[in-house]
């Protein structure tokens, strides 16, 4: 086992270069993103990615390099940017989406059953269709047509090509038909026959494959835009954990409450117990606690006093402080853990969309197709409507309906299944990421461990461990415990809080202290009984003369290198013993490691803790590698090392400390017991404290995946089947019917079968 300690440092910038970021309007999918993000590599001195999910490009330019240079570049591609504002969002795509999702469902439900049953044939249906398939295509199919084009300018498909030429295709011909063939007539029925033969072109309509085409594939994007809305919520969560207002302290020592905003450096401020410190700085009156386990890693409160740093949204628990802010708004480490998480965020090379890849290749095959049997039909002089229809018929029949349905289904029945195992899955990004991961990191505080300080021991003034459970040590353990809490009952102290409750539990009665005081970073005084009463460290019990033994110094010494909190308790000069604090081991992170090992995968503590604490936890449940006291962005370093050694990396926390290094991790996985800005930059998250459910995740997203696979491959093979059978003129409208409902069918039953998922220890 080894233990190495990363100070999270990083390399200056050259100051010849700058990054610029911007907002990309107009993208559609993945592909856009990486297109995008090709041309502006092409420009000399460039470094740039674009994150689809905020829509927003990251880059950092020589000198001589503008924002305008920038946008100028992104519009030749045919999209849009600007430089972001302090007002910019995520645009929320799923909104739009839904709106024409719903105006697609209904109107395109009635056209395709009364398509497919030739008993709710009305006179003049195929007119009616018509009306209610125009606006399904056209306005509802808008985004596809949109992307199509901005594509073909620049000489590329996507599955949105395919998707826009097979609903026009389909809608092109059905007006042909309906306006210059035999399909118009009042009266006309499709009838119903599966078998192969050449129909009537003129007859022949296929409104009810492009209302479902463009249906199916809403459906499928709107899933997807709503699981991507929440990829740019970690950078919401991480801003809004900062203190909105503050109290500024003026020269003549009046407080005014005012908007964050009007703090600058120099200023000072007052923090209150309970409060958020506002902003980086140095504290130049008061002493108190302050809990900073959310930013920094650290389990145990820092003790901080005049010429201590602190920083900003860490949270003080106790007394006045007054504050002299040394860094403000983008410069606190606050906004650079923000910084970290986007950057970690744009430069995770997402895997592209699996119907996009194949696209790649399928569209422009398919289109060429299409043109090959264009010209055969012609050549053997079948005629031209013949083979316009041949045609057609190939472009339609190779857009798979079940395309649409494929990934989302799968998430929606793994997800589904998921929840009900207390397991947040948000999108095929997390699955696939998830599928080969051979290094598991976790953080310790809240992930490992409760995260809530609690008694692990009580020493006698030799140093012997009391039991409190047994007959001979009970009166001394209840009488260090008594005093202890008495001494601890006028403090807001977490260790105190820790005290409290284990004197509580056994059921000790505290006796009421006079004289009360808190003594910063060394412990507490107190009258108990009318005798002078002392808890804390070590040092400030020999400085009041309490001479201390050397088997209980070296069970201190012990202790501390585990990570635990001392607090050695005198009464009236008489030392009584010591209560040792620690965090609290969760019970499943045993059971969880010894299950990742037995899956042939490497464990990493990764943590802001001392490398005693570290070590000690790792032992106890059989950690392969720990780094510790390692700040936000020495995380994010350190899972950079781990994959630039070839490791596939999922990371495990809860803290905001763990957002940079959860994002950057080819799978985030958070503990739903941390923060909302662990949640949101992670890919999976746990409802329950249970490492164990990380394991378990890994299991579901490999069986959903697998799923994924299967069903693009059916939405796939049951068109591509029927693409000869187009080619050579046998593709009546109920054959495209059926292949498109087959398929479709196959996909949903398919995932249906996640919901029986079953895990396997």
């Amino acid at each position: 086992m080894t233990a190495t300690s990363t100070d999270g440092r990083t390399a200056d910038r050259p100051s010849s270069r700058r990054s610029i970021d911007l907002d990309i309007q107009g993208m559609s999918c993945a592909s856009c993103a990486a297109r995008i993000t090709k041309k502006l590599n092409r420009i000399d001195g460039v470094n740039a990615t674009v994150n689809y999910a905020t829509a927003r490009a990251h880059a950092l330019v020589p000198a001589g390099t503008s924002a305008q240079d920038l946008i100028d570049v992104v519009q030749r591609t045919g999209y849009d940017a600007s430089v972001p504002t302090p007002e910019s969002a995520v645009p929320d795509r799923a909104a739009e989406l839904r709106v024409r999702l719903i105006v697609s469902a209904v109107l395109s439900i009635p056209v395709m059953v009364v398509s497919m049953a030739p008993p709710l044939q009305f006179p003049g249906w195929q007119w009616v269709a018509l009306a209610m398939t125009l606006p399904v295509v056209f306005w509802c199919g808008l985004p596809f047509h949109r992307a199509t084009w901005a594509n073909l300018k620049h000489g590329a498909t996507s599955m949105d090509t395919l998707i826009s030429m097979g609903s026009l295709a389909a809608l092109g011909w059905s007006v042909w038909a309906l306006l210059f063939g035999h399909a118009g007539m009042i009266g006309m029925r499709h009838a119903v026959h599966l078998t192969l033969a050449r129909g009537d072109a003129g007859s022949t309509i296929y409104l009810e494959a492009a209302c479902a085409l463009v249906t199916f594939i809403l459906a499928g994007r709107f899933i997807e835009a709503r699981s991507r809305r929440e990829a740019g919520s970690a950078l919401t969560a991480l801003m809004a954990m900062g203190a909105k207002s503050v109290r500024i302290l003026g020269a003549d020592g009046t407080e005014t409450e005012t908007p964050i905003s009007a703090l600058g450096v120099g200023k000072r401020f007052v923090v209150r117990p309970g409060e958020k410190v506002a902003a980086d700085g140095v504290v130049v009156e008061g002493s108190s606690a302050v809990d900073a386990s959310l930013v920094t890693g650290e389990s145990v409160p820092m003790e901080v006093g005049p010429g201590d740093r602190v920083i900003g949204a860490t949270v003080n628990t106790s007394g006045r402080l007054v504050v002299e802010a040394t860094a403000v708004g983008s410069d606190t480490q606050l906004a650079q853990i923000a910084r970290l998480v986007e950057q970690a965020q744009v430069g995770r090379s997402a895997t592209q969309d699996l119907a996009d890849k194949v696209s790649s290749v399928f569209v422009p095959t398919v289109i060429s197709l299409a043109v090959v049997v264009l010209a055969i039909w012609l050549l053997i002089g079948e005629g031209a409507t013949a083979a316009f229809t041949a045609a057609v018929a190939v472009l339609i029949i190779a857009c798979p309906c079940a395309l649409g349905l494929a990934t989302p289904t799968a998430l929606l029945a793994g997800t589904g299944r998921g929840a009900r195992m207390g397991i947040v899955i948000r999108g095929p990004e997390a699955l696939e990421r998830a599928h080969g991961i051979d290094t598991v990191v976790m953080d310790k505080t809240g992930t490992l461990t409760t995260g809530t300080m609690s008694v692990a021991q009580l020493l006698d003034a030799g140093g012997a461990v009391l039991e409190a459970s047994s007959a001979q040590g009970r009166p001394a353990a209840e009488r260090l415990l008594a005093v202890g809490a008495a001494l601890e009952s006028g403090s807001e102290h977490p260790i105190a809080r820790a005290v409290l409750a284990e004197a509580s539990r056994i059921g000790v009665r505290v006796a009421p202290v006079d004289d009360f005081t808190a003594l910063a970073g060394a412990g507490v005084r107190a009258v108990v009984d009318g005798r002078d009463g002392l808890a804390g460290r070590p040092q400030l019990l020999r400085d009041a003369g309490v001479t201390i033994p050397a088997g209980l110094d070296d069970a201190v010494d012990r202790s501390a290198a585990q990570g635990r909190t001392v607090v050695v308790v005198a009464l009236g000069g008489e030392l009584l013993g010591a209560i040792l604090v620690a965090d609290t081991l969760r019970q499943t992170s045993s059971a969880a490691i010894g299950r990742l090992h037995s899956d042939g995968i490497r464990t990493v503590l990764l943590t802001g803790d001392n490398a005693g604490a570290a070590q000690y936890v790792a032992d106890q449940v059989g950690i392969d590698e720990v780094h510790a006291d390692v700040r936000p962005a020495g995380k994010l370093s350190v899972i950079e090392q781990l994959r630039g050694q070839g490791r596939k990396v999922a990371m495990v926390g809860d803290g905001v400390n763990d957002a940079a290094a959860l994002a950057g991790a080819d799978l985030g996985v958070s503990m739903g017991t941390g923060t909302d800005v662990a949640i949101a930059a992670s890919d999976i998250t746990l409802t329950r404290g249970d490492l164990g459910l990380a394991v378990d995740a890994l299991h579901l997203s490999r069986a959903t995946l697998r799923t994924i696979h299967q069903n693009l491959f059916w939405a796939f093979a049951y068109n591509v089947v029927a693409i000869p059978v187009a080619a050579l003129g046998y593709l009546n409208p109920m054959v495209a019917a059926a292949a498109m409902a087959f398929s479709s069918v196959f996909v949903v039953t398919n995932s249906v079968r996640l919901t029986r998922f079953r895990i396997r220890h």
